[in-house]
């Protein structure tokens, strides 16, 4: 029984990117409508200021001194300076003497507060009056014919300003709040829109497990068309593993059919070489089981992105191994100290471990095994002097239990094992004629391993 784990999940797609563009949206709108801001409210106020101004410089320009009295040879034309209370005052005032004030002032005076050492104008809010904040703009000179500094105030109620500012921040929140809204279901239809090939993606999977298709063939965008093709070469690979293992089970089967048949067969006739018979059925039953599950372990390893295996160290090995069985052979090992290959270390192990102990036992006592780098490949080569192969049995001799020296003790299965892994994980063995030591030569090449 197949029990399915959970899927760890860590949120929402979706709302983790919707919230990320709430967050930024958020933060620019804010931002912006801050600064925005005090942009409009102070071009509003300096607006507010410059009519104040041009009256305080019409007071100047029309200012003059009669008889120690400031007269104004042109009154100021708003007649809000007629209306007591009306919100916009004039005062012109020194120290130790009396201020000329506007009507509409009437019993009340601006502040005079301290001298100003410069000619420019001022400007600040004033809250003198309890009932009314007051924008101020003045300015000290010295009239003709007077030794006194004289201050011009003109003064306005900051009503209108405030309303102005108000409705202006009015206007800029509910356009901000509008944009920020329109904003956001932007971000959640692109999200929508941009994780829909994903979508697309489930259903497709969707559809393959319960038969309805085999690959996902629907074209998908840029940044997902990669994950649908390492996923269709996963598909593949598992299809092509699955089959490799149906046809090594029925290889098995038929392999493993014909000795249980003699063995059946003469058990049933009660033959007089029946131990015989199943000793000799039982041998090769166990060389086609050995040779089939070497293959499946090679297989299962095969899928592991991480195979890798050091060829120097399992060279070493082999050589220590085959040495202590055939002492009177000579093992020379050369080449490359750090060539690495994309196989597992114990089939890398098998194969070199075939390789040399073949050369040791039907060589002359010497193995010669060089190793080479060779454009995206290790190349092995394993050569001995003995008297080697004839070339129209070097094909030959890799099918399973053909063994063209049968004084010496042996299954048959070696080189179509080496031959079998090999081809599993992407590499070829072939048979060649060694010129130097006159025997075989087996030129193994595997792939190298990346990184």
């Amino acid at each position: 029984m197949i029990i399915s784990r959970p899927t760890l999940r860590t949120g929402s797609l979706s709302r983790r990117m919707i919230l990320i563009a709430a967050g930024w949206i958020l933060v620019l709108l804010t931002g912006g409508g801050f600064a925005l801001d005090r942009v409009l409210v102070s071009a509003v106020t300096q607006n507010f200021d410059d009519r104040q101004a041009y009256v305080l410089q019409s007071m100047l320009v029309s200012a003059q001194i009669v008889q120690g009295e400031v007269w104004f040879s042109r009154e100021p034309a708003d007649q809000g300076f007629l209306e007591p209370g009306s919100g916009i005052y004039w005062q012109v005032s020194a120290p130790g003497l009396e201020p000329y004030a506007s009507r509409s002032l009437w019993d009340r005076r601006l502040t005079y507060g301290a001298p100003h050492n410069d000619d420019t104008i001022h400007v600040y809010t004033s809250t003198q009056f309890p009932d009314e904040k007051l924008r101020v703009v003045e300015r000290d000179v010295k009239l003709p014919g007077s030794d006194v500094r004289w201050r011009f105030q003109v003064a306005q109620r900051t009503t209108g300003l405030d309303a102005q500012v108000g409705a202006l921040r009015r206007i800029l929140i509910r356009s901000f709040a509008l944009l920020g809204v329109g904003l956001l279901l932007m971000a959640a239809m692109q999200t929508f829109y941009g994780l829909y090939p994903l979508r697309r993606v489930r259903e497709e999977i969707a559809a393959m497990r319960v038969g309805k298709a085999d690959r996902i063939s629907d074209a998908m965008p840029n940044e997902v068309a990669p994950m649908v093709e390492e996923l269709n070469a996963l598909i593949e690979h598992n299809e092509r593993q699955a089959e490799e293992a149906r046809r090594h089970a029925g290889n098995l089967a038929h392999a493993l059919k014909t000795p249980l048949t003699v063995i059946m067969n003469a058990a049933t006739a009660q033959s007089e070489d029946l131990a015989e018979t199943v000793i000799r059925e039982a041998r090769t039953m166990r060389r086609q089981v050995d040779h089939h599950l070497a293959r499946a372990r090679a297989v299962g390893r095969r899928g592991s992105a991480h195979s890798r295996a050091e060829v120097w160290p399992s060279l070493q090995s082999v050589e220590r191994a085959v040495g202590r069985l055939y002492r009177h052979v000579r093992i020379d090992i050369d080449g490359p100290k750090d060539l690495v290959v994309h196989v597992e270390r114990q089939d890398l192990d098998e194969m070199l471990g075939n390789l040399v102990e073949n050369a040791a036992k039907y060589g002359g006592g010497s193995v010669f095994v060089t190793v080479s780098a060779q454009a995206g490949f290790v190349e092995m080569l394993v050569e001995d002097d003995g008297t080697g192969i004839p070339e129209n049995e070097r094909v030959r001799i890799f099918d399973r239990g053909v063994r063209l020296d049968t004084g010496k003790p042996g299954t048959g299965l070696g080189l179509a094992i080496v031959r079998d892994v090999a081809e599993i994980y992407g590499g070829t063995v072939a048979l060649e004629e060694s010129e130097d030591l006159g025997g075989l030569l087996v030129r193994l090449r595997l792939p190298a391993a990346v990184g």
